[in-house]
Protein backbone atom coordinates (compact mmCIF):
# COMPACT_ATOMS: atom_id res chain seq x y z
CA UNK A 1 0.00 0.00 0.00
CA UNK A 2 3.02 2.61 0.76
CA UNK A 3 4.34 1.93 -2.34
CA UNK A 4 1.30 2.55 -4.50
CA UNK A 5 0.67 5.86 -2.41
CA UNK A 6 3.57 6.72 -3.20
CA UNK A 7 3.36 6.11 -7.37
CA UNK A 8 0.04 7.74 -7.10
CA UNK A 9 1.53 10.89 -5.56
CA UNK A 10 4.40 10.82 -7.93
CA UNK A 11 1.97 10.32 -10.78
CA UNK A 12 -0.64 13.20 -9.35
CA UNK A 13 2.29 15.83 -9.35
CA UNK A 14 3.54 14.37 -12.87
CA UNK A 15 -0.14 15.64 -13.81
CA UNK A 16 -0.33 18.48 -12.41
CA UNK A 17 2.89 19.82 -13.54
CA UNK A 18 1.65 19.06 -17.07
CA UNK A 19 -1.68 20.70 -16.71
CA UNK A 20 -0.55 23.81 -14.81
CA UNK A 21 3.14 24.11 -15.33
CA UNK A 22 4.85 26.60 -13.18
CA UNK A 23 1.23 27.22 -11.34
CA UNK A 24 -0.20 24.80 -8.73
CA UNK A 25 -3.58 24.90 -9.97
CA UNK A 26 -5.18 25.70 -6.56
CA UNK A 27 -3.58 29.80 -6.35
CA UNK A 28 -6.14 32.03 -5.28
CA UNK A 29 -7.80 34.66 -7.33
CA UNK A 30 -4.89 38.12 -7.29
CA UNK A 31 -7.14 40.19 -5.00
CA UNK A 32 -7.06 37.67 -2.79
CA UNK A 33 -3.51 36.45 -3.40
CA UNK A 34 -2.31 40.02 -2.18
CA UNK A 35 -3.25 39.97 0.81
CA UNK A 36 -2.78 36.53 1.90
CA UNK A 37 0.77 36.49 0.14
CA UNK A 38 1.83 39.61 2.67
CA UNK A 39 0.22 38.00 6.01
CA UNK A 40 1.63 34.32 5.12
CA UNK A 41 5.24 36.03 5.53
CA UNK A 42 3.94 37.48 8.49
CA UNK A 43 2.88 33.97 9.78
CA UNK A 44 5.92 32.24 8.45
CA UNK A 45 7.98 35.38 10.47
CA UNK A 46 6.15 34.25 13.55
CA UNK A 47 6.55 30.46 13.09
CA UNK A 48 10.54 31.82 12.42
CA UNK A 49 10.60 33.59 15.98
CA UNK A 50 8.61 30.84 18.41
CA UNK A 51 11.47 28.34 16.76
CA UNK A 52 13.96 30.29 17.99
CA UNK A 53 12.48 30.65 21.10
CA UNK A 54 11.84 26.77 21.61
CA UNK A 55 15.28 26.30 20.94
CA UNK A 56 16.48 29.00 23.73
CA UNK A 57 13.94 27.30 26.04
CA UNK A 58 14.67 30.06 28.45
CA UNK A 59 13.14 29.63 32.01
CA UNK A 60 11.12 32.03 33.06
CA UNK A 61 11.98 34.84 35.47
CA UNK A 62 10.38 34.38 38.91
CA UNK A 63 10.30 38.03 39.60
CA UNK A 64 7.31 39.48 38.24
CA UNK A 65 8.93 42.70 37.56
CA UNK A 66 11.43 40.86 35.50
CA UNK A 67 8.76 39.28 33.88
CA UNK A 68 6.70 41.98 32.89
CA UNK A 69 10.52 43.37 31.64
CA UNK A 70 10.74 40.46 29.38
CA UNK A 71 7.33 40.44 27.68
CA UNK A 72 8.03 44.02 26.36
CA UNK A 73 11.16 42.70 25.30
CA UNK A 74 9.22 40.03 23.33
CA UNK A 75 6.38 42.01 21.85
CA UNK A 76 9.21 45.05 20.86
CA UNK A 77 10.93 41.47 19.07
CA UNK A 78 7.54 40.47 17.73
CA UNK A 79 7.27 44.06 16.18
CA UNK A 80 10.63 44.01 14.66
CA UNK A 81 10.11 40.53 13.38
CA UNK A 82 6.89 42.15 11.39
CA UNK A 83 8.62 44.93 10.13
CA UNK A 84 12.06 42.39 8.95
CA UNK A 85 9.39 40.35 7.30
CA UNK A 86 7.93 43.10 5.75
CA UNK A 87 11.00 44.18 4.16
CA UNK A 88 11.50 40.77 2.91
CA UNK A 89 8.54 40.83 1.76
CA UNK A 90 8.63 43.96 -0.42
CA UNK A 91 12.15 42.63 -1.68
CA UNK A 92 10.32 40.28 -3.08
CA UNK A 93 7.72 41.70 -4.66
CA UNK A 94 10.04 44.26 -6.20
CA UNK A 95 11.93 41.41 -7.83
CA UNK A 96 8.80 40.46 -10.47
CA UNK A 97 8.50 36.67 -9.90
CA UNK A 98 6.88 34.28 -7.23
CA UNK A 99 8.91 31.73 -5.96
CA UNK A 100 7.83 29.50 -8.79
CA UNK A 101 9.63 31.65 -11.23
CA UNK A 102 6.03 33.11 -13.07
CA UNK A 103 5.76 36.98 -13.05
CA UNK A 104 3.25 38.92 -11.31
CA UNK A 105 0.17 40.40 -12.96
CA UNK A 106 -0.58 43.98 -12.66
CA UNK A 107 -3.43 42.96 -10.29
CA UNK A 108 -1.11 41.58 -7.92
CA UNK A 109 0.20 45.01 -6.82
CA UNK A 110 0.47 44.94 -2.84
CA UNK A 111 -1.41 46.99 -0.98
CA UNK A 112 0.52 49.72 1.00
CA UNK A 113 1.66 48.86 4.43
CA UNK A 114 1.68 50.91 7.61
CA UNK A 115 3.38 49.08 10.45
CA UNK A 116 2.16 49.78 13.97
CA UNK A 117 3.48 52.50 16.32
CA UNK A 118 3.66 50.00 19.00
CA UNK A 119 3.69 46.02 19.18
CA UNK A 120 -0.40 45.05 18.84
CA UNK A 121 0.10 41.66 20.41
CA UNK A 122 -0.69 40.39 24.17
CA UNK A 123 1.57 37.89 26.67
CA UNK A 124 0.34 36.63 29.94
CA UNK A 125 2.80 37.94 32.46
CA UNK A 126 2.61 34.91 34.51
CA UNK A 127 3.78 32.25 31.76
CA UNK A 128 5.37 34.18 28.76
CA UNK A 129 5.40 31.15 27.01
CA UNK A 130 1.98 29.75 27.19
CA UNK A 131 -0.94 30.98 24.87
CA UNK A 132 -4.78 31.13 24.47
CA UNK A 133 -5.76 27.62 23.58
CA UNK A 134 -8.74 25.99 22.62
CA UNK A 135 -9.26 23.16 24.54
CA UNK A 136 -12.95 20.66 24.59
CA UNK A 137 -14.66 22.71 27.20
CA UNK A 138 -13.45 26.50 25.35
CA UNK A 139 -10.08 28.43 25.71
CA UNK A 140 -7.63 28.49 28.11
CA UNK A 141 -3.91 29.56 28.91
CA UNK A 142 -2.14 27.11 28.54
CA UNK A 143 0.29 24.71 25.48
CA UNK A 144 -0.86 22.44 22.90
CA UNK A 145 0.67 18.61 23.91
CA UNK A 146 1.14 16.83 20.90
CA UNK A 147 2.17 13.30 20.98
CA UNK A 148 2.94 9.88 18.23
CA UNK A 149 2.69 6.43 19.02
CA UNK A 150 3.43 2.85 17.69
CA UNK A 151 0.74 0.62 17.52
CA UNK A 152 1.00 -0.86 20.90
CA UNK A 153 1.01 2.57 22.33
CA UNK A 154 4.39 2.92 23.12
CA UNK A 155 5.00 7.11 22.78
CA UNK A 156 7.78 7.36 20.55
CA UNK A 157 7.96 11.52 20.69
CA UNK A 158 6.05 13.98 22.69
CA UNK A 159 6.48 18.10 21.81
CA UNK A 160 4.88 20.75 22.97
CA UNK A 161 2.97 23.41 20.64
CA UNK A 162 1.85 27.01 21.40
CA UNK A 163 -0.56 27.43 19.02
CA UNK A 164 -3.91 25.36 19.30
CA UNK A 165 -4.80 24.15 16.09
CA UNK A 166 -3.08 21.09 15.06
CA UNK A 167 -2.39 22.49 11.32
CA UNK A 168 1.29 22.71 10.43
CA UNK A 169 2.46 20.30 13.17
CA UNK A 170 2.31 16.74 11.27
CA UNK A 171 5.73 17.04 9.61
CA UNK A 172 7.77 18.54 13.21
CA UNK A 173 6.18 15.80 15.26
CA UNK A 174 7.34 13.08 12.38
CA UNK A 175 10.61 14.58 12.67
CA UNK A 176 10.77 14.12 16.40
CA UNK A 177 9.70 10.42 16.06
CA UNK A 178 12.56 9.81 13.35
CA UNK A 179 15.11 11.81 15.59
CA UNK A 180 14.13 9.18 18.80
CA UNK A 181 13.81 6.51 16.49
CA UNK A 182 17.66 7.21 15.21
CA UNK A 183 18.92 7.78 18.48
CA UNK A 184 18.52 4.26 19.40
CA UNK A 185 19.70 2.66 16.48
CA UNK A 186 16.80 2.22 14.35
CA UNK A 187 16.64 4.06 10.58
CA UNK A 188 13.55 1.94 9.64
CA UNK A 189 10.91 4.58 8.48
CA UNK A 190 7.41 4.13 9.43
CA UNK A 191 5.28 2.36 7.72
CA UNK A 192 2.72 4.91 7.59
CA UNK A 193 1.57 7.64 9.57
CA UNK A 194 -1.97 7.99 10.56
CA UNK A 195 -3.67 11.75 11.80
CA UNK A 196 -6.92 13.31 12.43
CA UNK A 197 -7.96 16.12 9.91
CA UNK A 198 -6.76 19.09 11.93
CA UNK A 199 -3.14 17.67 10.68
CA UNK A 200 -3.90 18.20 6.99
CA UNK A 201 -1.48 19.99 5.39
CA UNK A 202 -0.93 19.68 1.86
CA UNK A 203 3.22 20.43 1.57
CA UNK A 204 4.04 18.46 4.54
CA UNK A 205 2.40 15.57 3.49
CA UNK A 206 3.68 16.04 0.01
CA UNK A 207 7.28 15.91 1.76
CA UNK A 208 6.85 12.85 3.67
CA UNK A 209 5.76 10.77 1.32
CA UNK A 210 8.32 11.81 -1.16
CA UNK A 211 11.08 11.14 1.87
CA UNK A 212 9.53 7.78 1.75
CA UNK A 213 6.13 7.78 4.56
CA UNK A 214 2.86 7.41 3.52
CA UNK A 215 0.74 9.63 5.46
CA UNK A 216 -3.27 8.82 5.84
CA UNK A 217 -5.62 11.97 7.15
CA UNK A 218 -9.35 12.40 5.85
CA UNK A 219 -9.35 16.07 4.04
CA UNK A 220 -12.39 16.94 6.12
CA UNK A 221 -13.18 16.18 10.37
CA UNK A 222 -15.88 13.81 11.13
CA UNK A 223 -18.70 16.36 11.43
CA UNK A 224 -18.54 17.23 8.04
CA UNK A 225 -20.81 15.33 5.32
CA UNK A 226 -19.34 17.27 2.23
CA UNK A 227 -15.79 18.06 1.11
CA UNK A 228 -14.83 21.37 1.87
CA UNK A 229 -15.05 24.44 -0.58
CA UNK A 230 -12.08 24.37 -3.23
CA UNK A 231 -10.92 20.77 -1.39
CA UNK A 232 -11.58 18.57 -4.75
CA UNK A 233 -8.96 17.01 -7.38
CA UNK A 234 -5.65 15.52 -7.19
CA UNK A 235 -4.35 14.96 -3.77
CA UNK A 236 -7.67 15.74 -1.71
CA UNK A 237 -9.87 12.98 -3.89
CA UNK A 238 -6.84 10.34 -3.82
CA UNK A 239 -6.52 10.68 -0.08
CA UNK A 240 -10.07 10.18 0.01
CA UNK A 241 -10.01 6.89 -2.53
CA UNK A 242 -7.18 5.65 -0.33
CA UNK A 243 -9.05 5.88 2.57
CA UNK A 244 -12.38 4.07 1.10
CA UNK A 245 -10.29 0.82 0.43
CA UNK A 246 -10.33 -1.76 2.99
CA UNK A 247 -6.74 -1.04 3.71
CA UNK A 248 -6.88 2.43 4.41
CA UNK A 249 -10.06 1.88 6.63
CA UNK A 250 -8.59 -1.19 8.91
CA UNK A 251 -5.18 1.23 8.83
CA UNK A 252 -7.28 4.94 10.01
CA UNK A 253 -9.40 2.76 12.37
CA UNK A 254 -5.93 2.19 14.55
CA UNK A 255 -5.61 6.33 15.04
CA UNK A 256 -8.83 6.26 17.63
CA UNK A 257 -6.96 3.48 19.19
CA UNK A 258 -3.44 3.80 19.26
CA UNK A 259 -3.02 7.57 20.28
CA UNK A 260 -6.89 9.01 21.62
CA UNK A 261 -6.49 6.44 24.27
CA UNK A 262 -3.08 6.96 25.46
CA UNK A 263 -4.41 10.70 25.80
CA UNK A 264 -8.06 9.50 27.48
CA UNK A 265 -5.99 7.53 29.86
CA UNK A 266 -3.67 10.22 30.50
CA UNK A 267 -5.70 12.48 31.44
CA UNK A 268 -8.82 10.44 32.82
CA UNK A 269 -7.74 7.37 34.11
CA UNK A 270 -4.14 9.40 35.27
CA UNK A 271 -5.36 12.69 36.28
CA UNK A 272 -2.67 14.47 34.43
CA UNK A 273 -5.06 17.43 33.61
CA UNK A 274 -3.19 20.10 33.68
CA UNK A 275 1.04 21.55 33.42
CA UNK A 276 2.59 22.67 36.86
CA UNK A 277 5.67 24.28 35.55
CA UNK A 278 6.03 27.50 33.58
CA UNK A 279 7.81 28.08 30.82
CA UNK A 280 8.16 25.66 27.67
CA UNK A 281 11.11 23.94 27.95
CA UNK A 282 9.70 23.54 31.54
CA UNK A 283 6.39 22.03 30.34
CA UNK A 284 7.90 20.17 27.78
CA UNK A 285 9.98 17.97 30.07
CA UNK A 286 6.82 17.97 32.38
CA UNK A 287 5.11 16.34 29.04
CA UNK A 288 7.60 14.01 28.32
CA UNK A 289 7.93 12.70 31.83
CA UNK A 290 4.04 11.85 31.84
CA UNK A 291 4.29 10.02 28.40
CA UNK A 292 8.08 8.06 30.20
CA UNK A 293 6.02 7.22 32.83
CA UNK A 294 2.69 6.09 30.60
CA UNK A 295 5.56 3.96 28.50
CA UNK A 296 7.04 2.27 31.59
CA UNK A 297 3.47 1.68 32.60
CA UNK A 298 2.82 -0.03 29.54
CA UNK A 299 5.72 -1.98 29.61
CA UNK A 300 5.05 -3.22 33.52
CA UNK A 301 2.24 -4.69 32.30
CA UNK A 302 3.05 -6.42 29.38
CA UNK A 303 5.47 -7.99 31.73
CA UNK A 304 3.34 -8.99 34.27
CA UNK A 305 1.03 -10.40 31.64
CA UNK A 306 3.78 -12.77 30.53
CA UNK A 307 4.24 -14.30 33.92
CA UNK A 308 1.04 -15.34 34.52
CA UNK A 309 0.26 -16.35 31.24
Amino acid sequence: MALEILEDHRAIDAAEDEKFGERRGDELPPELATSNGRQQWFKEAKRWLDGQRAEQGAPIPRDRPKRVREAKRRLDEELWTELRAEEAYQRYRAAGRDRRGGRFGPAAAPKPYTPPAVPQGTINTTDLDSRLVKGQHGWLQGYNAQAAANEHQIVIAAEIQVVSPDFGHLEPIVTAVRRELDAIGISQLPAAVVADSGYWHTEQIQRLAGDGIPVLIPPESGLRTTPRPGWRGGIYDFMRRTLATEHGKALYQQRQHVIESVFGHTKHNRGITRFHRRGRAAVRTEWRLAMATHNLLKLHKHQLAGLTA
